[in-house]
C-alpha cells in the first residue's frame, strides 16, 4: 500500500461521525410539564367555579400520567429518534381541552368530559398501535391509487341511506347503534397519505413549466388533470354533504402538497384561483355555504347567535381572560367543540389563546423540520402533507372563531370535544412521530475493510 493510500484511509477513519441525540430524557421532561399543566388546569376550574379541589384530582393526575408514560415508554422502543417536542405538545393540548370540557360540565351539569377522555384513550391504544405495527413508512407509498380510492369510499359513507347521519344541517356522519363517527377525519389522513405516493411518481412531470405569463411559470395544460379532479371532488362534496370543512381541508392540503414537491408557485396561483371560483359558485348554488358568508358579514342576523356570542367571549376575556372557572363560556353556543377556542379566549384571554396557537405552530414547525431531513421523497412529500393539514386546519377554525374567514364546522385538533376527530388526531401525529424518528435516525454506514490504528470520533448533537 502506498504512502498516499494510506493516508487517504487514516483521513476517512478519523472523519467525524455525528450522532443525534434521541431526546428521550429531554422528552420525559416536557412530559411531566405538560401532565402538570393538565392537572393545574382541571384543578384550576374546580377552584374557579365552586371554590375547592375536585375531590378527583390525584386519579386525573395518575390517569393522565400513565397515558403520557406508556407513550413515552413505546417512543423509546419503537421511535427512539423520534422529536422529544411532539408528545408533550399533544398532551398539553389534550389537557387544556378536558379542562375546559370539565368547565361546561360544571355549568350545564353534563359529564362530557368522561366521554372525551374515553376518546383520548382510544386514540392514544391507535398511537402505540401504529408505532408498534408500522415498520417503515415507505410501505405506504406502494398503493396511493387504492388509498385514494379508499379515502373517496371514506368520504361518501356519510351519503349512504342507512347509516348516513346529520347534524346542524351537515351530512358528514354515520350513525351506527347509538355511536356515531365522522369518517373525514379518516378520510384525510388516507388522502394525503394518496396524494403524496401521487406525488411522488408525477412530480417531475408537474414541475414542468408551460407559458410565461406576468413573470409565471404556468402549468402546461396537460398537467392539469389531477388538481381539478380534487377541485371537483372538492366542490362536490359541498354540494352534497352541504359542509365547508372537509372540501377547505381536501383541496387545500393537495395544492400545498403540489407546491412543495414542484417548487412552481404557479399551483398555488391557480389553486386560489380555483379556490376564488369554488366559493363564489358554491355561494350561489349551496344554501348552506350562502348562510354561512352572510353570517361573517353580519353575524348579529344568526338567531343561535354563534359567532356574536363567540365575539363577546372573547372581548370580555380581555387580555388575561377572566379565569379558569370564572367566565360564562357556557353562553357561547357549541362552546365544546366548533366554539372551544373561543371559550378558552374568553378564561384565558388574548394571552392564553396566543399561546395555545403558539403550541400549534410548534407542532406544525416540528413536522415540517421532519420532511426538511427526510431521505426519502415519499417521506418527505408525507410529514410535509400531514404537518400542512394540521396548520390548515387550525387556521380555518380559528380564523372562522375570530370573523377572520367564513366559519367551516372543522374542530379544533385536540381540543374540541369528539371521538373521531381526537382519535384521527391521534394516528395523525403517531405517523408524525415515526417519520421524525426516520429523519433523525443516523444513516446505515458500511464497516471498513481494513483495520489501523484511526479512531472515529462522535459527536452529540442536541
Amino acid at each position: 500500500m502506498s504512502l498516499d493510500q494510506s493516508r487517504h484511509r487514516a483521513e476517512s477513519a478519523n472523519e467525524i461521525t455525528v450522532v443525534p441525540r434521541r431526546g428521550r430524557g429531554t422528552e420525559l421532561i416536557l412530559l411531566i410539564f405538560a401532565v402538570g399543566i393538565a392537572t393545574f388546569a382541571y384543578v384550576n376550574v374546580d377552584l374557579g367555579a365552586l371554590g375547592e379541589v375536585p375531590p378527583n384530582a390525584m386519579a386525573y393526575l395518575g390517569g393522565f400520567s400513565a397515558v403520557a408514560g406508556v407513550a413515552h415508554i413505546v417512543i423509546r422502543i419503537r421511535a427512539p429518534y423520534a422529536d422529544p417536542v411532539i408528545l408533550p405538545i399533544v398532551v398539553t393540548l389534550c389537557g387544556l381541552g378536558l379542562a375546559m370540557i370539565h368547565r361546561l360540565d360544571l355549568a350545564d351539569d353534563t359529564s362530557r368530559a368522561t366521554v372525551q377522555l374515553t376518546w383520548m384513550l382510544v386514540g392514544a391504544s391507535l398511537f402505540i398501535a401504529v408505532l408498534f405495527l408500522l415498520r417503515d413508512h415507505r410501505v405506504l407509498a406502494r398503493y396511493p391509487y387504492l388509498a385514494g380510492l379508499t379515502g373517496l369510499i371514506l368520504l361518501i359513507l356519510p351519503l349512504l341511506p342507512v347509516i348516513g347521519h346529520s347534524i346542524r344541517g351537515a351530512q358528514i356522519w354515520i350513525k351506527v347503534g347509538g355511536m356515531t363517527f365522522q369518517p373525514g377525519e379518516a378520510a384525510k389522513i388516507v388522502l394525503i397519505i394518496a396524494f403524496a405516493g401521487f406525488l411522488v411518481q408525477t412530480r417531475e412531470a408537474l414541475a414542468l413549466a408551460g407559458r410565461r405569463f406576468l413573470g409565471v411559470d404556468l402549468p402546461r395544460p396537460r398537467d392539469l388533470g389531477p388538481i381539478l379532479i380534487v377541485w371537483v371532488a372538492g366542490l362536490g362534496i359541498l354540494t352534497v354533504q352541504n359542509d365547508l370543512g372537509p372540501s377547505i381541508l381536501l383541496f387545500g392540503s393537495f395544492v400545498l402538497l403540489i407546491y412543495i414537491a414542484t417548487e412552481r408557485i404557479s399551483w398555488v396561483i391557480l389553486g386560489l384561483l380555483l379556490i376564488a371560483v369554488g366559493a363564489y359558485a358554491a355561494y350561489r348554488v349551496v344554501g348552506h355555504v350562502q348562510t354561512r358568508f352572510d353570517l361573517w358579514l353580519d353575524p348579529f342576523i344568526d338567531p343561535t347567535g354563534q359567532i356574536a356570542q363567540s365575539l363577546f367571549g372573547l372581548a370580555y376575556g380581555g387580555t388575561l381572560g377572566t379565569g379558569l372557572g370564572q367566565g360564562h363560556p357556557n353562553m357561547i353556543p357549541i362552546a365544546e367543540s366548533d366554539f372551544i377556542g373561543a371559550a378558552l379566549g374568553e378564561e384565558l384571554g388574548l394571552a392564553g389563546l396566543t399561546a395555545i396557537i403558539l403550541l400549534y405552530a410548534l407542532l406544525v414547525s416540528r413536522g415540517l423540520r421532519a420532511a426538511l431531513v427526510m431521505r426519502d421523497p415519499f417521506g418527505k412529500l408525507l410529514a410535509a402533507g400531514l404537518a400542512s393539514a394540521l396548520m390548515l386546519q387550525v387556521f380555518v377554525v380559528i380564523g372562522g372563531v375570530t370573523k377572520l374567514i367564513p366559519l367551516s364546522g372543522l374542530t379544533t385538533p385536540f381540543l374540541s370535544l369528539g371521538g373521531s376527530s381526537l382519535v384521527m388526531n391521534w394516528v395523525l401525529v403517531a405517523l408524525l412521530i415515526k417519520l421524525s424518528d426516520a429523519a433523525r435516525r443516523p444513516a446505515p454506514t458500511e464497516a471498513p475493510s481494513y483495520t489501523d490504528d484511526a479512531t472515529t470520533q462522535v459527536v452529540k448533537l442536541r
